[in-house]
């Protein structure tokens, strides 16, 4: 069921850190740096006017407020504000002209209405509101009359247009239109399920239908319109997210597209838009559905793809990442990738294309926003982050801090303050794979996957939760394997040589800290796993907390090398699975590292043959 965020969570411990770390990088500083938005038509400038800068805000936003970083804060009103200024009479809001509507991509439209339905989560602003409600009345104006219809971006992502008419629904807009709007929008928008066929063998050619972004946006989209008009979901999320995998499926809970779908191949890409729209996806799809396999899912992608793909400082990022990422190297010829550029898995300001670059920013602040919940009962720990609330419940004051290292630890101290009492369910999810679930030393039973405590609560009282796990590898295909811990993927990591590179051309100039980067492998990649054994070893949990120099944890495990060439013509990417199984030299204790620690990796790798 839907209701609204809890403006008042505050990030704490190492994921405040995490968010510190974007606000100083690349997503603090974009409206000064990047032309696109520092110039945008958005703005009354002469830059791109379609998708960057909404796309931009709808990560800016939260990550100021979460933060409570007055400068960002101020700078994301700025643009709201300058948005707001130049929507028209009628309530159409995107930079084009009267005439020029018709062939606008609509998409820009549902998005920038989700933008501004997510800072009245942070604020309440009548002006914006206003703008909001003009903006969506508007769309269904021109789209009821057939002046204007869903083509392009906007029919394959109809269902991001249910969003802010949530938000205008859950604050008392009731008009008959909302309703009538979500009908228009799934009648002119994609349907997924028909075409779920051509997601089974990769093409070499770009579609909309097979687009990776597209596709980890839509596994939402029955929960969404159900929820909007009020009927009941299907299971087609689950239905289709379990087709999907089975074709394109990645070792870290992604699917594989450089840039549409791409196989079961490791050494294919990832692109770090299809990354962050995942996780968004999951937390909607957990948020409405309270099904935990959601929340799980969530958990995988965003401690293991989200940090992999950036640098530790979060100034550069890739637009594809690959499970088996052995180098990150400009291709001399034709692209590895199928549908993407020969620069798309560098380090960098923009690589490939400038749309992850504006989009790459809502990944860690929704993450933070998503992880504690109002429900029907009451408060929700939706994922075990540690973050603090402080908020009047029942006209009662409450407050809620959860203390944690999660994923790497495996406990966390709850602590619930309500000193005039406070009625209400708390809510803990535990991770599907958790074991051993104690509660102040005690064995827990779970309902859907959480434990229930509700009750009248009174005063401060403290909740210590600890559960297990053991590295255990995992079957992946062409007979290979990947270890995991908890909700953690563990990699070899390789050593890898940063070659900067600083230019300027038509898009940006990059100058460091913006600048791209190479990497160049200093270590061998070419192993196996000697044994179905490793042993997990605790470390500190540094400033940077996926830190590719400190990783706050590692994994023991006995490798030996075996024969593995590259990919045919090409040397600097692995090929899918090695020549043979059996080692060509001694094994030796080695250490794995956190996937999302690993900028350089070998992830699915052979069980040696004795």
């Amino acid at each position: 069921m839907f209701m609204p965020y809890f403006r008042e969570i505050k990030p704490e411990g190492w994921l405040r850190r995490q968010l510190e770390i974007q606000a100083r990088g690349l997503s603090g500083n974009l409206d000064k740096i990047w032309p696109d938005v520092r110039d945008s038509a958005w703005i009354g400038g002469n830059r791109e006017g379609w998708e960057r800068v909404p796309y931009w805000l709808d990560g800016f936003i939260p990550l100021g407020f979460l933060l409570e970083d007055q400068d960002l804060i101020a700078r994301a009103e700025y643009y709201i504000s300058s948005i707001i200024e130049r929507q028209q009479e009628d309530g159409w809001i995107c930079p084009c002209k009267e005439e020029e509507r018709a062939g606008y991509d609509p998409w820009a439209v549902l998005l920038i209405g989700k933008v501004l339905a997510l800072y009245c989560e942070f604020k309440d602003d009548e002006k914006v509101y206003g703008a909001l409600y003009k903006a969506m009345k508007n769309l269904y104006d021109l789209l009821s009359a057939g002046k204007i219809r869903l083509h392009r971006w906007g029919e394959f992502r109809w269902f991001e247009g249910v969003i802010p008419l949530l938000y205008l629904k859950a604050h008392g807009c009731n008009e008959d239109w909302i309703k009538a709007l979500g009908e228009i929008l799934r009648e002119q928008g994609a349907d997924y399920a028909s075409f779920k066929d051509r997601w089974v063998r990769p093409l070499n050619k770009w579609t909309f239908e097979t687009h990776v972004v597209n596709i980890a946006m839509m596994c939402k989209y029955e929960g969404l319109i159900c929820e909007l008009l009020g009927e009941e979901m299907t299971g087609k999320a689950e239905e289709l997210w379990q087709h999907l995998i089975r074709y394109n499926g990645t070792a870290v809970g992604t699917v594989t597209g450089d840039e549409c779908l791409s196989g079961l191949f490791n050494n294919q890409g990832t692109e770090l838009c299809a990354v962050v729209e995942m996780m968004y996806c999951f937390e909607w799809l957990y948020r409405i559905s309270g099904d935990p396999v959601w929340a799980d899912r969530l958990e995988k992608v965003a401690f293991n793809a989200m940090p992999a793909t950036f640098t530790d400082d979060m100034w550069a990022h890739q637009y594809d990442q690959q499970v088996n990422q052995i180098a990150c190297i400009r291709f001399p010829g034709k692209s590895h990738f199928r549908t993407n550029g020969k620069e798309a898995h560098l380090f960098g300001l923009e690589p490939n294309y400038g749309c992850c670059t504006a989009n790459m920013h809502q990944g860690w602040p929704k993450l933070a926003l998503h992880c504690m919940q109002k429900t029907d009962r009451g408060i929700i720990l939706a994922n075990l982050l540690p973050a603090s609330l402080t908020t009047v419940w029942n006209e009662k004051p409450l407050s809620i801090r959860v203390d944690t290292l999660y994923p790497f630890r495996m406990n966390a101290k709850i602590t619930v303050e309500a000193p005039e009492g406070a009625d209400f369910c708390l809510s803990i999810r535990i991770p599907g794979w958790a074991k051993d679930v104690k509660m102040n030393g005690e064995s827990v039973s779970l309902e859907k996957g959480c434990i229930h405590l509700e009750k009248a609560w009174q005063g401060k009282e403290t909740l210590e939760i600890s559960f297990k796990d053991m590295p255990h590898f995992v079957s992946r295909p062409h007979d290979l394997k990947a270890v995991e811990y908890g909700a953690l993927v563990f990699s070899l990591p390789i050593q890898a040589e940063y070659k900067m590179y600083e230019y300027e051309d038509e898009q940006a100039l990059r100058r460091f800290p913006y600048c791209d980067y190479e990497l160049y492998p200093l270590s061998p990649w070419n192993y196996g796993f000697a044994a179905e054994e490793a042993e997990i070893k605790e470390n500190e949990v540094a400033s940077i907390p996926f830190s590719s120099q400190q990783p706050p944890l590692t994994l023991k495990a006995k490798l030996a090398p075996v024969e593995w060439e590259y990919q045919d013509g090409y040397e600097t990417v692995a090929a899918p699975s090695p020549l043979s199984h059996k080692a060509i030299g001694d094994e030796k204790e080695m250490e794995l590292i956190p996937y999302g620690c690993a900028k350089l990796r070998m992830t699915e790798m052979p069980l040696i043959e004795k």
